[in-house]
């Protein structure tokens, strides 16, 4: 039974060891100019990272460790090494000002994580705070593949520091961003959300440097036009009294 309960808890935590493996490895392939390798591992980072919590729940092995070291884990993986990534392939030559842009994605990162522990039994399951860090970490790895398919955008590199602000921005904002884990249309709809998965999937094989950058912004855009459409549906979704907070 206790050897049971040990694989159950070390498990979920091994993945949670690879996505932060996968974090460092992309830092150490930026640091090469490797910038495909770098972006493509942190995307393999962003599947070990919506493993582990789902092997956790089905091996009923959540717990207080566990959460803070995904936490710590995904400040490597979607906080610094994107950071990293986004200065070694485009910043370098914009000096402090490229530095400090990398920093303000790292920073906000690291906010929007500490603000998820402290409020995680606060948001509803519908929605996500903020942009969730994974996500906009896969934002950048999306601009950086796209560069290398298109590579003109390296000729218009001071759109690459509003674009890395931007998601930085949208991280800490209150902007609900939908979240997909109570979704009533994909219940009522299982085989046609099942196709359009799999049509994703295999748009992603086809062309990863394009798909990534193309449905991380498809999904961002729209979450934005939602949002301006239906603001006053979320007046005061994300205040809360300040009686309970949780103790820093």
């Amino acid at each position: 039974m206790k050897e049971a309960k040990r694989i159950a808890f070390f498990l979920p935590n091994t993945f949670t060891a690879l996505n932060m493996g996968c974090g460092f490895g992309s830092i150490l392939f930026s640091f090469k100019g490797e910038f495909y390798y770098a972006a493509m591992i942190l995307l393999l980072g962003a599947i070990f990272d919506l493993v582990d919590g789902r092997v956790a729940r089905l091996m009923n092995a959540q717990s207080t460790f566990g959460e803070y070291f995904d936490s710590l884990s995904d400040v490597v993986s979607f906080g610094v090494a994107p950071a990293f990534l986004m200065f070694n392939c485009f910043f370098k030559d914009f000096g402090r000002i490229g530095q400090v842009v990398a920093f303000v994605y790292l920073l906000c990162g690291a906010l929007r994580l500490a603000r998820f522990n402290a409020n995680i039994d606060r948001v509803s399951s519908n929605f996500f705070q903020g942009l969730p860090i994974p996500m906009a970490a896969l934002a950048l790895v999306g601009l950086v593949l796209f560069s290398l398919e298109v590579p003109a955008i390296m000729d218009y590199s001071k759109f690459t520091l509003v674009y890395s602000t931007i998601f930085a921005l949208l991280m800490i904002s209150n902007i609900p961003f939908y979240s997909f884990k109570d979704s009533h249309w994909a219940k009522a709809h299982k085989k046609t959300f099942l196709v359009i998965i799999f049509l994703v999937l295999a748009l992603l094989v086809a062309n990863e440097r394009i798909m990534i950058f193309s449905i991380i912004n498809t999904y961002v855009i729209g979450c934005l036009i939602y949002f301006v459409i239906y603001n006053k549906n979320f007046k005061g979704h994300f205040s809360w009294d300040n009686e309970g907070d949780h103790e820093k």
